[in-house]
């Protein structure tokens, strides 16, 4: 495996030096584009593994949609993914607008399919399907609209992850009939035949040397080719020394390629097999989120709705992603969201319907997000939320509040219309957080001269008759 020059090295202990750079702390947001074949069938996440897992509902659709996995399977998909609509800096607009200072493209999900001209692996979408260079055109357009760019890599899973593809039917009529990935002449998109199937979290990563050689070689030539300021596993770091190596290659790189400042930012998890090396990169937590400030910068994954678009699937609302926005970022993380595409690459209704929202909202309250770090406590009120991956469904009320700080000033975000009027504990002048006394409080969006009151106990706001947004308030605080 070839190496980069540079001070981080494959070894554990070189990663311990690692700081997330200023952009990604002050960035807060980013949208993700997480779409490519497996949309086709609108039929949501993980269908090229689920399509072949008898009796599952995704396996009906196939049946149902496109015929028997031994004679139409994932390969026969591929194709029909032709992007017709895809319209890459129109979108990156409209994500820009919604308040996005960084965009991540998918690079290579689990599906074995590179979404880029890749060197190494001839299932890739500039040879077939929609015949573009998807990553390339993804990177023009965050370029263009003054964004940082990043790739998600999920190829590390896809050894044991597509093993289903080699199975046959568990029932008559066709009972012992192989599905096509048993088929050798498709080992490049299905993998080889082993006996290393995924499982289970702890069998997430295979232990095959080839494979990981492979992984090493593809994943190098996507951080090669398109230099990204972010890079995201979908796990912890694959494979040891080989997805150590990669890391370092990264990190070195970028400080070559920044006039000796570390500008990158690698995201892996704490969860399943792969290493975890808190201080090498940004924690990722997938659809989930902190119960506490945490010392290091992180970062919550999740979508608007079905990672791969979905018939049905509820979306959420955007009052909900405000919601989980202010409190990740009042504990030092930053939020990365998926906007479902359709398979020909433009957006649903409800998707637009949430830009739209996010652009009124960030437009109004991006002062108390932006640029901000966490102040002494993340907030305060009758909702707690629990640490960990797929933890995201917390229903806040207007009774919880966030805090972030800047220059500063202390901005509190009520999570919902608030009560009139807003009572915070925490700025109380004997809360023991804040020694120096209110000065001026505003609101954001408002040009209302607040009344106000800081007691020993609280600071008590009046509101005014309307407020700027009904999802959530952001009161500046100055001292």
């Amino acid at each position: 495996m070839s190496t980069v020059a540079g001070p981080f090295r494959a070894d554990a202990a070189s990663f311990k030096t690692y700081q997330a750079p200023d952009w990604f702390r002050d960035a807060k947001f980013g949208i993700w584009s997480h779409w490519g074949p497996q949309s086709v069938p609108r039929a949501g996440d993980w269908y090229a593994r689920n399509m072949y897992i008898y009796g599952t509902a995704q396996y009906k659709h196939h049946l149902e949609h496109y015929g028997h996995p031994s004679k139409s399977g994932y390969k026969d998909i591929i194709p029909l993914w032709k992007a017709e609509k895809f319209d890459p800096e129109a979108l990156m607009a409209l994500y820009k607008n919604a308040g996005a200072r960084y965009f991540v493209s998918m690079g290579v999900h689990h599906d074995n399919f590179d979404l880029w001209d890749s060197r190494h692996h001839e299932w890739n979408a500039v040879k077939t399907g929609p015949k573009r260079d998807i990553v390339g055109d993804w990177k023009k357009a965050a370029l263009k609209a003054g964004l940082r760019f990043g790739v998600s890599e999920h190829l590390g899973a896809s050894y044991g992850w597509f093993a289903p593809s080699h199975g046959y039917d568990q029932a008559w009529p066709m009972l012992g009939v192989d599905y096509d990935g048993a088929d050798p002449k498709y080992a490049s998109l299905y993998h080889r035949a082993h006996n290393q199937p995924y499982r289970s979290s702890s069998t997430w990563y295979t232990t095959d040397a080839r494979f990981h050689q492979e992984w090493f070689n593809r994943i190098t030539d996507l951080v090669t080719r398109y230099q990204p300021d972010l890079l995201y596993s979908d796990g912890g770091i694959p494979f040891g020394t080989v997805g150590r190596t990669l890391l370092a290659n990264f990190y070195n790189a970028s400080i070559a390629n920044h006039g000796g400042k570390l500008e990158a930012v690698y995201n892996h998890k704490e969860i399943g097999s792969g290493e975890f090396i808190r201080e090498a990169g940004v924690q990722d937590v997938e659809r989930g989120v902190m119960d506490h400030i945490n010392p290091l910068p992180w970062q919550t994954d999740t979508s608007i709705g079905d990672w791969f678009y979905s018939e049905g699937y509820k979306y959420k609302s955007t009052s909900e992603v405000v919601h989980m926005l202010a409190d990740i970022v009042s504990k030092n993380g930053n939020l990365l969201l998926n906007v479902v595409q359709y398979p020909d690459g433009s957006l649903p209704p409800e998707p637009m319907r949430f830009l739209q929202e996010m652009a009124a909202w960030m437009a109004i309250n991006g002062e108390a997000i932006y640029g901000t770090r966490p102040w002494k406590t993340f907030g305060e009120g009758p909702t707690k939320a629990s640490s960990g991956h797929f933890k995201e469904d917390t229903a806040y009320t207007p009774q919880d509040i966030r805090f972030t700080t800047k220059a500063g000033a202390i901005y509190a975000i009520t999570l919902g219309t608030p009560a009139k009027p807003v009572r915070i504990e925490s700025l109380g002048r004997k809360s023991g957080l804040e020694p120096r006394a209110v000065k001026a409080v505003t609101l954001l969006g408002s040009s209302t001269t607040l009344r106000w009151q800081q007691t020993d106990e609280a600071l008590t706001i009046e509101l005014p008759a309307s407020l700027p947004s009904q999802m959530a308030s952001s009161f500046k605080v100055s001292f």
